[in-house]
């Protein structure tokens, strides 16, 4: 064996060491997104903080492409972020541009300026104006970005664009993530077929407070740039504001979602319009599905929980009351261990600020029943709860009995494996 060969082996054995394992939560299989209408992307390996695979991702939007998108309300919000908020008033999307690795948050006036530099210089590159150029960015927070290394690869990035390279962007965008997060949906808008296309990223420093991490939409629908931003919000509400790993809010979170307007369907400009009805429906249970997808890459995760409320005094207070149980460490490290301690998620009920009546509370667990009225059930039986938590996917029910608010939310357990990535995840 030549040294050249030796040493590419040995490389490769190093980048496998240094890759993080797969989920066990991770889906069996990834869906391939077909080619949207207007829609080019392109991944590439720019350097800004991995060494060994892509980190940035650029989408190009055709001329006329709507946008609306939610992003996180964090008083701590990067300088992409507030950017985009800017960006997002003209209603109008022609490149995005995101790289992995650096958050440019806590970076000041030089944050900013290369915001402005990396917007500049897509827009000299794609033909567009600067305010067409939306930016995100994830990773550590305040280190300076090596701004450069984007401005001055977007010409090759340009060249490398593709209708179908949609798998190797969602996998350029990702951090402590273990698994790129797709997912598609096809419906009907006015009898022409339309496609809607979505990916996300985000595994710790999960808890929104608007839609998620980094999460970008695409679709070829001709739709109106407020009902673009009114779908994507309510979608939102569904979906990412209903997922939860570790309490944090981040402080890049960003939903973005563009419309080509190419599906050759009527424009629509009122989301009230019953022709949208079932691209409302595709587009929520969407992103309902990478919700889901976050919180089973979760870092450390080992079990997938979906906690249901109902009985609460309104819909705000059930989820409210889930997320307090989500949330909980004491609960995630329960289901971690597989025990079967239910005391855990009664405080959890308690602490959460809801009314919830103590004497009235139910609690079920896969299932099973194991607390009503004020109690324990009468003969309660552990061992189909302990079956059930040595699951990877575990059920808990409460209902506080005080009026019909309802909610679901979705998390995972609190391993020790959360410790290990986040203790050492700047070094």
């Amino acid at each position: 064996m030549s040294l050249k060969r030796g040493l590419f082996i040995t490389l490769q054995r190093n980048i496998t060491a240094m890759a993080p394992p797969v989920s066990p939560l991770a889906p069996t299989s990834t869906p391939t997104l077909p080619p949207i209408k207007g829609v080019r992307l392109a991944a590439y390996a720019a350097g800004i903080r991995y060494k060994v695979r892509s980190d940035l991702m650029v989408a190009e939007l055709a001329p006329g492409t709507t946008v609306g998108g939610v992003l996180t309300r964090s008083l701590t919000a990067s300088a992409p972020v507030e950017a985009c908020c800017v960006h997002l008033k003209g209603g109008s999307g022609r490149v995005l541009v995101v790289n992995a690795g650096n958050a440019n948050t806590f970076t000041g006036k030089r944050g900013v300026a290369d915001v402005n530099a990396t917007c500049a210089a897509a827009a000299q590159v794609f033909g567009c104006k600067p305010a067409e150029v939306f930016v995100s960015s994830t990773g550590t927070i305040g280190v300076p970005l090596p701004v450069e290394k984007i401005t001055g690869v977007l010409p090759a990035v340009k060249d490398k664009m593709s209708e179908t390279a949609w798998s190797d962007a969602a996998a350029a965008i990702m951090t402590t993530d273990t698994f790129p997060k797709v997912a598609t949906r096809r419906t009907v808008i006015d009898g022409k077929p339309v496609i809607i296309n979505g990916m996300c990223k985000g595994s710790g420093m999960i808890a929104p407070d608007m839609g998620t991490m980094l999460a970008y939409v695409f679709t070829d629908a001709a739709l109106a740039a407020p009902v673009v931003q009114s779908l994507i919000a309510s979608g939102a509400d569904k979906s990412f504001n209903c997922m939860t790993v570790d309490s944090d809010t981040s402080t890049s979170d960003t939903l973005l979602m563009f419309a080509t307007g190419q599906a050759g369907n009527g424009l629509i400009t009122e989301v009230s319009d019953p022709k949208v009805k079932d691209f409302t429906a595709a587009l929520d249970d969407m992103l309902i599905e990478l919700a889901k997808l976050v919180a089973k890459d979760g870092e450390g995760a080992s079990k997938f929980m979906e906690i249901r409320v109902t009985g609460a005094e309104h819909k705000a207070g059930a989820k409210r009351i889930a997320l307090s149980i989500a949330n909980s460490p004491l609960v995630k490290t329960a289901i971690a261990g597989e025990d079967a301690n239910w005391g855990r998620i009664v405080m959890a009920v308690g602490k959460a600020g809801e009314r919830a009546d103590r004497d009235k509370l139910t609690i079920a667990v896969g299932g099973t029943v194991i607390t009503r009225d004020g109690g324990p059930v009468e003969n309660y039986d552990e061992t189909p709860v302990v079956a059930h938590m040595k699951g990877k996917e575990i059920l808990i029910e409460v209902d506080v009995g005080i009026a019909g608010g309802s909610a679901i939310v979705w998390t995972c357990d609190l391993t020790h494996g959360y410790i290990d990535i986040n203790g050492s995840y700047r070094t």
